[in-house]
C-alpha cells in the first residue's frame, strides 16, 4: 500500500516538473569574471619524466616540479614507513602502556 502512495507522489512530482517547462529553454546565467584562467603547464616528476596537464597554477607555460608523487611516495609504494614523533602522542602511548607486557 505505502508503495503505491509513494509512486503515486513520484509521478505527481514529474508531472509539476514537465509543466513548470522543459529544461533546454531555461535560461541559466553564471557570473561572469569569477571563474579561474586554466593553461597549460608542464609537471616534472621525481624519476624525471613530465606531461603537460591543464591547470589554475602558475602562468602558461609553467614548470611544476614536483617533490613527492606517486612513484616515490611509500604509500603508494608499500616502502617503509617512518614514524616520526618528537615526544608526542606515540611517546604518551608507548610510556603509559608499556608495562602491560602483550
Amino acid at each position: 500500500m505505502r508503495t503505491a502512495a509513494l509512486f503515486i507522489q513520484s509521478v505527481r512530482r514529474l508531472q509539476w516538473v514537465a509543466a513548470k517547462g522543459p529544461w533546454h529553454r531555461r535560461k541559466i546565467v553564471m557570473k561572469a569574471n569569477i571563474h579561474p584562467d586554466y593553461h597549460m603547464i608542464k609537471v616534472v616528476m621525481t624519476d624525471g619524466t613530465e606531461y603537460e596537464t591543464r591547470s589554475t597554477w602558475g602562468s602558461e607555460g609553467a614548470v611544476m616540479n614536483l617533490e613527492i608523487d606517486s612513484k616515490s611516495h611509500p604509500a603508494w609504494t608499500g616502502g617503509n614507513q617512518q614514524l616520526m614523533d618528537r615526544g608526542g602522542r606515540v611517546s604518551k602511548f608507548n610510556k603509559r602502556f608499556s608495562g602491560l607486557g602483550l
